[in-house]
């Protein structure tokens, strides 16, 4: 009878202050939902892997990528890059720095152009930051350019009822070549410029300043190969011209700038690479009475997206 009672007291009944869990346990849950939406179930991962595929196909093409972040490092440069709008974020100042003409009128640019931020630091930490560089107080640091993908440029072109007009460079490692490419693209109507993702120029502090502000507005596309880029865009019904010093037509008789050309201009001195070379539609040549062997990036672009304006005026 003992072990009866001692069975008797270890079932568990309903306890005081509970809060009617009991209660609750006993109520019914709802209709059993739809196998897709049911945790782990096969349908609903089935259903999720449909949603992403159907999200892939409707999202936009995935960009050119980004830059790093880059650092302009003492006053002149500082000075400079804030005159001519490179994009930064932030202006890093030393402690107890002497408050000079060129400091004054850097933290008078930041606070007119609005959105950086004014950072004091001690010197060793500048030291660290730009490894042991003549910072002389003043570190800017811009932050990584967002780069277009070149397909981007062609469809942005005919969006606006335009004719795709692109320039592709092809191993210009001149940051500054860059910037005037891009300057002269703005300047004739152009829809962007395509860099290489390796060994060439990027969209950098002085690519920013040589373009006297046209960055802002003109795209840069970066190719993961530029061979590759190129035929894409003759798949896609765009002529590709290539500025050769042995070429064999002159700009001014080439017809196919009337239409959708991608210009491409290779390094000074070199030229274009063979792969690009032998990818081009037209192989053309810029007539140089005065007996120079080559024209650096800017200028022969800039020759020729004349004559393709003047064209298509």
């Amino acid at each position: 009878m003992a072990a009866n009672n001692r069975r008797m007291s270890g079932k568990k009944g309903a306890q005081v202050g509970s809060g009617g869990q009991r209660r609750r346990g006993l109520e019914g849950k709802g209709p059993t939902p739809p196998a897709e939406m049911r945790k782990g179930h096969a349908k609903q991962r089935a259903a999720q892997a449909k949603a992403r595929r159907a999200q892939g196909r409707s999202a936009p093409r995935g960009r050119g990528g980004r830059s790093n972040s880059e650092l302009v490092v003492g006053r002149n440069p500082v000075v400079e890059a804030l005159r001519e709008g490179v994009p930064a974020s932030t202006l890093y100042v030393q402690q107890f720095i002497d408050n000079d003409e060129r400091v004054r009128e850097a933290l008078q640019l930041a606070a007119e152009r609005g959105g950086i931020n004014l950072m004091e630091a001690p010197r060793p930490e500048l030291d660290r930051m730009t490894n042991g560089l003549n910072h002389q107080g003043l570190v800017l640091q811009v932050p990584p350019y967002e780069y277009a993908h070149p397909e981007d440029l062609a469809e942005a072109a005919y969006d606006a009822g335009e004719e795709p007009l692109i320039v592709a460079l092809d191993g210009v490692t001149d940051p500054r070549n860059l910037g005037a490419v891009v300057r002269s693209v703005s300047a004739f109507g152009g829809h962007g410029v395509v860099v290489p993702e390796r060994r060439a120029a990027g969209m950098t502090a002085g690519a920013w300043k040589t373009s006297a502000g046209t960055a802002a507005r003109t795209p840069v596309a970066r190719a993961t190969n530029l061979t590759r880029a190129l035929e894409a865009y003759q798949k896609a019904g765009i002529v590709v011209v290539g500025l050769a010093a042995d070429g064999e037509v002159e700009v001014g008789e080439l017809e196919a700038l009337d239409g959708p050309v991608v210009v491409v201009v290779g390094s000074e001195g070199k030229g274009l690479s063979r792969l690009v070379g032998e990818t081009c539609d037209f192989r053309v040549r810029i007539p140089m009475p005065g007996g120079a062997e080559s024209l650096n990036a800017g200028v022969a672009a800039g020759i020729v997206l004349y004559e393709a304006a003047r064209r298509r005026a």
